[in-house]
């Protein structure tokens, strides 16, 4: 173990966390080659295949070589039950084990951020930043355009039994559409991902390694940041350490956290910023008192109803017949298409819980496969997964710190089902899932409810089951949250600026004040382009 302090140096800028938000930012501030710019990352490399083949996410999730293992605290609202919380360890972040899925969410959640009274952030605002860095398959339209970095194409592998989905959907009143990025997401279609000719294309792949070579450009992998180096109100630096060693390094710029909904507020907790009351209690000094900090957690909470199909062709089903499997593999080798280029849900659908929702408030996730638990093996009978989940949850949670140092796993308090709403919600979205599958576009196949099973009736046991069904679909926002002057709550302003603290900023998912309608990686890195271009702007 080393004793001595390894000095990382001087730079202008630097970035902390190489997940989705901060690849781009490397990108963008170290364009001009005058600024120096640090990327410090906690993880490591993504030099493992499973990172790189799409339905790697399968072997990728619950692994410590690519997944930090973190849990939530014990769920009151699931009956006590601790959840697995995964989140990306290599560069990338989570944007190398997530779904791989391209949804920006809906014109209304910008709008909504902006009726909050930050400017800037509406929908017409946010779109040319969406914009500025796609590369998509069909760059038609004022949607889509294409030369960007951040390649979205269409899945390369169909199956029988979700286009009977799709219809079934349409007969239980749920419109067929064409894209779901245009702003209004209400319907059904295949998701758009982000994938290359079969392969994932993560921000690392995307952003980062492309300009690794710039001199102005440093990348240090393994380094957890413990704290923040304050001048009074002012940062200087990080403290961290890379394996045994400490390490630190002085920034003349900006600090800008980009360590996720998780990592940002910790690592400001850890420097005393934070909720003094909390800080005080977890034996850190309070050096700027910032309530919100850690507060306002999002997630959406995801409800995996199992239904039984005969008949036709299911993930299930191929992979354990070892013939098909061998045929999976030369499949991908040979054309890389075929179930190795899966995302985990393929088919998505946007509906209105009930008529008091202005807009589509659920999102389907329907899958051609059925598994107990994310890691486990599939099972072995034919059967579809109606992953569906609440877009707008009321339920409010938080992160804190268990302790002062690095060796104490954060508390993740997401406060699952904790409102009425919440749970009225959760038990309409099971029976919207009977619905669609009961229609007669699906007669052929004589789907079965699985889990919960037939004899699961009436709201109290739906909810229930809802309870004991439901996971994280690893979409935490909102921890450190942009809000006006006046917002007590607020810990940065509409400039993603830490209130009460100069030179730092967070540009991550947790800015986010509500969390967006829909899977949240496409919005993080919208931010980022958005963040990036605001530091730029703020320098001259």
């Amino acid at each position: 173990m080393g004793s001595e302090t390894a000095d990382l140096g001087e730079y202008d800028y630097i970035i902390v966390g190489a997940g989705s938000a901060g690849c781009l930012l490397a990108n963008r501030l170290s364009a001009n080659p005058r600024h120096r710019v640090l990327l410090v990352e906690a993880g490591g490399g993504d030099n493992w295949i499973w990172l790189h083949i799409p339905v790697g996410y399968l072997f990728a999730i619950g692994n410590p070589r690519a997944d930090w293992m973190l849990e939530t605290t014990p769920q009151a609202g699931l009956d006590g039950r601790v959840l697995a919380y995964p989140r990306g360890k290599v560069i990338g972040g989570s944007s190398a084990i997530n779904a791989m899925i391209y949804m920006r969410g809906q014109a209304r959640d910008y709008d909504g951020w902006r009726e909050r009274g930050l400017a800037g952030w509406g929908w017409s605002d946010v779109l040319p930043y969406f914009l500025r860095h796609e590369d998509h398959i069909d760059p038609q339209g004022e949607h889509h355009r294409g030369g960007g970095e951040y390649r979205v194409e269409h899945p390369r592998v169909r199956w029988d039994v979700l286009d009977a989905i799709r219809r079934a959907g349409e007969q239980a009143g749920v419109a067929q559409i064409d894209d779901f990025n245009g702003g209004d997401n209400e319907g059904s279609s295949y998701f758009q991902v982000n994938q290359r000719a079969g392969r994932r294309w993560s921000t690392a792949t995307a952003f980062l390694k492309p300009i690794l070579s710039r001199p102005n450009l440093r990348l240090v992998k393994g380094v957890e940041v413990e704290r923040l180096v304050l001048d009074g109100k002012r940062v200087r630096g990080l403290h961290g350490r890379r394996g045994g060693q400490a390490v630190t390094a002085r920034v003349s710029g900006e600090l800008i956290l980009a360590a996720g909904a998780v990592g940002s507020p910790v690592i400001m907790q850890r420097s005393g910023i934070g909720p003094g009351a909390a800080l005080a209690q977890a034996g850190v000094p309070v050096t700027h008192d910032l309530p919100g900090v850690g507060a306002n957690l999002q997630d959406h909470l995801q409800i995996r109803p199992v239904f039984k199909v005969r008949g036709v062709r299911t993930l299930n089903t191929d992979y354990a017949n070892l013939l098909r499997r061998a045929g999976m593999g030369l499949d991908y080798l040979l054309r890389r298409s075929g179930p190795l280029t899966m995302a985990p849900s393929q088919l998505g659908m946007f509906c209105r819980s009930g008529p008091a929702y202005e807009t589509a408030n659920l999102e389907f996730h329907f899958q051609p496969l059925s598994l107990d638990r994310w890691g486990e093996g599939l099972h072995r009978f034919g059967a579809v997964t109606a992953s569906v989940c609440n877009l707008r949850p009321t339920s409010r949670g938080a992160v804190t710190l268990s302790g002062p140092g690095l060796e104490q796993a954060p508390r993740i308090d997401p406060n699952y089902l904790a409102t009425e709403e919440d749970r009225g919600v959760a038990v309409d979205s099971l029976k919207w899932a009977r619905r669609i599958m009961g229609q007669g576009a699906l007669a052929a196949y004589q789907p079965e409810a699985f889990r919960p099973g037939p004899d699961v009736e009436g709201d109290t046991a739906l909810l229930a089951a809802a309870k004991a069904l439901a996971t994280t679909i690893f979409h935490p926002v909102g921890t450190a949250a942009m809000g006006p002057d006046h917002d007590r709550m607020a810990v940065l302003d509409g400039r993603l600026r830490v209130r009460g603290v100069e030179g730092l900023r967070v540009i991550d998912a947790s800015v986010m004040p509500a969390i967006t309608s829909g899977n949240t990686n496409a919005p993080t890195v919208m931010i980022a382009e958005k963040g990036a271009a605001m530091v730029l702007e703020d320098r001259y």
